[in-house]
């Protein structure tokens, strides 16, 4: 790779990650940085040419189109759907960074917590006024314990072996699936079995906990549907923590309001919020269940995850200036 002759220019455009302007231009950066998050869109075209170094989580056709300096595109977290990959310049690298497996199965342990423990009605009730346990009503049902129980990991990637991890210390069974089943687990992670993708129905079906975790594409894209539905426990709880269209809207609905699925943890959505920070509609659809936990797509949201962010994005920018290969590199440049 070609080191940047002279101090590379990188624009910020991403609003979280411009709060972190500390930590991005923290020594040895040589580079000149630009923030920049509230630029309109044709203020962000008109500034492209001038710029080596995009740091950004959406990316506009028009922008790649103008960028003619561009030599790297750093998105700011995992997933780059929202970049125009085609249409970059041949010499533009894109590149990645992580770092939220583990606030996000901490967020996994939480919600299935909430759910096997009954904590948002119960929380409804004592607001309003109300004390009532199995002491003195003898409906309210008692409240199982993790231990002992099975977790079932759709997908086997960072985040799913952190919340491996994290269920084991509990005394959690860990399952999973996965493309490659008879690839490697880390040394320090036991799996009670790992099954294929197509064996998704064996894996609910022997699961008290769900947790989604695979990417999205063509293949898993309703995935969790009806029929897969159909063959979880009765009181099983999904958590989704992965992309909302893995899961079918409606068909996770259904199972929620028949009492066919005791709980689910919803951190991913069908759909974006709108401008006004509105959510989405699929919110309403689930607002007024008991057996639901809602996050707006924010279980990784760990301020850990920004600082560390941040590092790789400054590191990944010292690389190109002085003609380094680059990490985490998901389009290299030709």
């Amino acid at each position: 790779m070609t080191a940047i002759a002279g101090s590379p220019r990188v624009l910020v455009t991403d609003t979280i990650m411009a709060r972190f302007a500390a930590e991005l231009t923290a020594p040895p950066t040589s580079a000149e940085w630009v923030f920049a998050p509230g630029l309109g869109d044709d203020e962000l075209v008109a500034v492209m040419p001038t710029v080596d170094v995009l740091v950004c989580s959406t990316m506009s056709t028009a922008m790649a189109f103008a960028a003619d300096r561009l030599r790297l595109v750093h998105v700011t977290g995992a997933g780059y759907d929202k970049i125009p990959v085609d249409d970059l310049g041949p010499g533009v690298a894109v590149a990645n960074t992580f770092h939220h497996a583990i606030p996000i199965a901490e967020h996994v342990i939480m919600t299935t917590l909430m759910l096997s423990r009954r904590v948002i009605p119960v929380d409804r009730e004592m607001r309003s006024g109300v004390w009532r346990t199995v002491g003195n009503d003898p409906t309210v049902p008692f409240h199982p314990v993790l231990r002992g129980r099975t977790i079932g990991l759709v997908g086997f990637g960072g985040i799913a072996q952190e919340v491996a991890r994290l269920a084991a210390a509990l005394g959690m069974r860990v399952r999973a699936i996965r493309s490659n089943p008879s690839g490697p687990v880390p040394s320090d992670i036991h799996v009670d079995w790992m099954g294929a993708t197509d064996e998704l129905g064996a894996l609910l079906a022997a699961s008290d906990v769900a947790v989604v975790t695979a990417p999205l594409s063509d293949s898993t894209r309703g995935l969790v549907d009806a029929a897969a539905l159909g063959r979880m426990r009765p009181g099983a709880i999904l958590v989704n923590v992965a992309r909302g269209p893995i899961v079918d809207e409606q068909a996770l609905c259904d199972a929620l309001t028949s009492g066919g699925l005791g709980g689910a943890a919803i951190d991913v959505w069908w759909g974006a919020p709108g401008a006004d920070a509105a959510a989405p509609p699929a919110v309403a659809r689930f607002a007024g269940l008991d057996n639901v936990v809602l996050t707006p797509h924010h279980s990784g949201h760990a301020r850990t995850t920004f600082e560390q962010r941040a590092a790789d994005i400054s590191a990944n920018v010292e690389r190109l200036a002085h003609g380094v290969p680059l990490q985490n590199v998901v389009r290299a440049a030709r």
